[in-house]
């Protein structure tokens, strides 16, 4: 059953822009403190040789008793999925597959969240959610609970003829404004939902997930809300994000704090969003902004890129965020703590924020490599509050591009990912280490 629920944004821009006072007594920004890293996974390409494979998007899968078990699941949009164990070797590579559908094409893989205690086929397991762009739906590979031990940790299991997330027809889909980030939702025991942002446009999605007595994974009800695409400036005026032409102010990371039921998500050129859900339960709010927030560009064609009207003109965004802002996901502490981490791709940087009240910055971070490379440009990321093999602390997972060191090809689109302890995030930003499973709404 297809339901679509048009939610066009009924909350008034001056809301929707309001941010969080700041707490008070909230620490001025300082520089970024710096954490390492010394474990990458290897190196993806993004041509025909490395199977245009560019790394994007990663999701991290805790093994509930063997912690060293665990696998990264990250995404290589036409190259694909790879499957990395703890030490960054990789275990499976699964191809870009048409989709199951009589009009399905070669896949584009976006974006990857875990759906947990599904019962698919008779069993309950664990499932990938992935979004694919050149089919505009969602696809689901079941993990094996052996995690690393297994030799094939994923297998799909997408139901076919799915609906189209965003498009009326295969030649809208063409159009590739079409499924971008995802998030699974998990409010109560036996119900799992995935929000999705759409590529180019400031729409959110929800959909239900049903597994299928056959052993396969489809999804119903989906609901649309429409974001702001355009804001109101101190002192009158609205301004609008530059974008190329038929292009809007798009979202992608998304991330749900299971606790709250809130959405946190990231517009590239705008900032980071709360979201409650399900969608139209109440107004969103706008968290941060990216520093040149209200800077008026406009858009080139020669270049193909967006160039300041007026290059002394100051933003009027705050100092966390440099656009874009793209990956996000949250870390679940003692009680009711909890942070939500953003990379901030425009300075290759990486923003907390408090999970309570109104979100306050908690600091910034910088990824320095301890015998690889440092962070540059990340989209997605990653982070998990548990034991997890030699991650005593808790593990983060963010995307690089470009890859550099001695062993990259520097003539070639080279992507990949790294590890990083949560231990030292924590130490260096003051930030809560805990690591017990309770934390987690999902795993308990």
């Amino acid at each position: 059953m297809r339901r679509t629920a048009a939610l066009a944004v009924v909350v008034p821009l001056a809301l929707a822009l309001t941010l969080a006072p700041p707490a008070a007594g909230a620490p001025r920004p300082h520089a970024p403190a710096v954490v390492t890293t010394e474990n990458e996974t290897p190196v993806l390409y993004d041509d025909d040789e490395g199977g245009n494979a560019s790394g994007d998007d990663p999701a991290i899968w805790v093994h509930p008793t063997h912690s060293d078990r665990s696998i990264v699941i990250v995404t290589a949009k036409e190259g694909g999925l790879r499957v990395y164990d703890l030490g960054s070797e990789e275990l499976q590579s699964l191809a870009a597959e048409p989709a199951p559908r009589a009009d399905g094409v070669d896949g584009r893989y976006n974006n990857v969240d875990i759906a947990y205690g599904l019962r698919v086929g008779g069993r309950t397991v664990d499932v990938a959610v992935v979004s694919d762009r050149y089919n505009d739906q969602l696809r689901f590979f079941t993990i094996d609970p052996a995690g690393s031990r297994a030799a094939t940790p994923l297998r799909e299991v997408t139901a076919p003829e799915q609906d189209f997330l965003f498009s009326p027809d295969r030649e809208t889909v063409e159009e590739e404004q079409t499924a971008y980030g995802v998030a699974v939702w998990q409010p109560r025991k036996g119900e799992t939902y995935a929000v999705v942002t759409q590529e180019g446009a400031t729409t959110v999605a929800t959909v239900r997930l049903t597994p299928r007595p056959n052993g396969t994974v489809g999804y119903t009800d989906i609901e649309h809300l429409t974001m702001p695409g355009s804001f109101p400036l101190p002192g009158g005026g609205t301004w609008v994000p530059c974008e190329e032409p038929g292009v809007g102010p798009q979202l992608e990371g998304v991330a749900v704090d299971q606790r709250s039921d809130v959405l946190f998500a990231t517009q590239e050129d705008v900032g980071l969003w709360r979201i409650p859900l399900p969608l139209g339960s109440g107004a969103p709010r706008l968290v941060d902004k990216v520093a040149d927030f209200g800077v008026r560009d406009t858009y080139d064609e020669e270049s193909e890129e967006c160039v300041p009207v007026d290059p002394d003109q100051p933003g009027l965004g705050g100092p966390n965020l440099v656009a874009d802002a793209e990956g996000v996901d949250v870390y679940y502490g003692r009680g009711r703590v909890g942070y939500v981490i953003v990379s901030s791709q425009g300075d290759d940087r990486f923003a907390v924020y408090s999970t309570l009240g109104h979100n306050r910055p908690l600091g910034t971070f910088r990824i320095a490599g301890d015998g690889v490379d440092g962070i540059n440009g990340s989209d997605g990321l990653a982070v998990t509050n548990r034991v997890v093999g030699d991650y005593r602390e808790g593990l983060l997972v963010t995307h690089d591009e470009p890859e550099t060191g001695p062993d990259v090809d520097p003539e070639r689109d080279a992507t990949n990912f790294s590890y990083v302890d949560w231990g030292r995030v924590a130490d260096a930003l003051g930030l809560q280490v805990s690591t017990n499973p309770g934390n987690d709404p999902r795993l308990r």
